[in-house]
């Protein structure tokens, strides 16, 4: 009898399990169906829309040229991981912006990347010195400027002073330049101290985590992070004039002052770092990979924003496609990897993850997508047995 019980126990358990998930299945349909009465993006249908065809008519450029300004003595990894990752994901030209320190050392993790040495810290320079090094710095860049379909600020940055005045005044010049910009990591502690820099400017994007969106909110709002994030957000993009900002979290929340949308499909639970470099590059989840992705797919996007069925502004496009490939990629990483996964694993994963179908809604579980068949083929079993 206590054999019987326990498969009647363990059966009733499984049915509430798959009740569960055909009622989540159909819930799903139906946000789908209901289009914009959810805040729940079409996000693989953003991606595939707005990934461009590779044909042989195509020239070196036009698939985008990506710009990051960051990496200093102490932080090289995440402008490495953050121009990489947008090579990787498409963008045909990637350059980095750093110190003479960290360039030798970025050089070396690959010989695809454009490094320009250029920027300098305080320690380096005298008193003096420091406004004609500043020329200096902007006019080298300025050379490259109007060549970029996206800049991305902030990673490996580091707080020393001069180097963040360096970059905000980069920042002006890209927004007088029409430039997009995605801003992350040390690039949000710039410009929370100085709002002016983005303020107004639709073609910038932030990218924050939960702490870095707390110190956003208190800035801007003079409140603390409430428990209505959607509408709290939208306040936020709205009083930074326009900025679109994704909220990276269990599920990233996007916002452009007008509208909020999320991507909820599931990605990995390890947290390491480099993950939030990756998503800039790629126009941009806390993980570091949305950040370079973002700014891919950012560029991709503003090159068909004349297409009507793109009923959305190029940076909610962008970081909408950024945050689902991300997701993807670090899935197929961990289903690989599982608890050893690595940055470096995601990267690898970038290509692979438009490709792939996503596993949603049960993957959380441990589960795969036939995950009722084995459940109905377990209830099978257990009435035979009680026969």
């Amino acid at each position: 009898m206590r054999g019987y019980a326990a498969v009647i126990r363990r059966q009733q358990y499984l049915i509430r399990c798959l009740g569960s998930y055909k009622s989540n299945q159909k819930n799903r349909m139906q946000s789908a169906m209901m289009g914009g009465s959810s805040l729940e993006a079409d996000a693989l249908n953003i991606l595939r829309s707005i990934t461009p065809t590779l044909d042989n008519s195509r020239h070196k450029g036009q698939a985008g040229k990506i710009a990051v300004v960051g990496g200093c003595r102490e932080y090289t990894g995440a402008p490495y991981f953050s121009a990489i990752s947008a090579l990787k994901i498409g963008a045909d030209l990637s350059h980095v912006f750093c110190t003479k320190d960290a360039a030798p050392v970025i050089k070396s993790y690959s010989p695809e990347l454009i490094v320009h040495p250029i920027l300098e810290e305080s320690y380096s320079i005298r008193d003096e010195d420091t406004r004609a090094i500043s020329a200096k710095i902007l006019a080298e860049v300025d050379k490259w400027m109007e060549r970029f379909d996206c800049l991305v600020v902030g990673p490996g940055l580091g707080r020393d002073p001069f180097l963040l005045d360096c970059a905000s005044n980069i920042m002006k010049h890209a927004r007088q330049s029409n430039v997009p910009m995605v801003i992350d990591g040390d690039g949000l502690f710039l410009i929370t101290n100085c709002l002016d820099l983005v303020s107004g400017y639709r073609l910038a994007v932030l990218t924050p985590n939960v702490n870095e969106y707390k110190r956003l909110v208190q800035k801007v709002l003079n409140c603390e992070v409430n428990d209505d994030g959607t509408e709290q957000l939208l306040s936020l993009a709205k009083c930074l004039g326009g900025v679109t900002i994704l909220r990276k979290g269990k599920s990233d929340l996007i916002s452009d002052g007008e509208a909020v949308r999320s991507v909820s499909i599931y990605g990995s639970p390890r947290r390491c770092g480099g993950q939030g470099d990756i998503l800039s590059g790629r126009q941009v989840l806390s993980l570091k990979f949305q950040l370079r992705s973002v700014a891919v797919f950012l560029s991709w996007a503003r090159q068909r924003a004349d297409e009507a069925e793109l009923n959305m502004t190029p940076t909610m496009l962008g970081c909408i496609a950024g945050s689902v490939l991300m997701r993807k990629a670090a899935s197929l990483a961990f289903e690989n990897k599982r608890r050893s996964t690595l940055t470096t694993d995601i990267i690898e994963c970038l290509g692979r993850s438009r490709l792939t179908r996503c596993n949603t809604g049960v993957r959380h579980l441990g589960l795969r997508w036939n995950f009722q068949f084995e459940l109905e083929n377990f209830l099978l079993l257990g009435l035979v047995y009680q026969l």
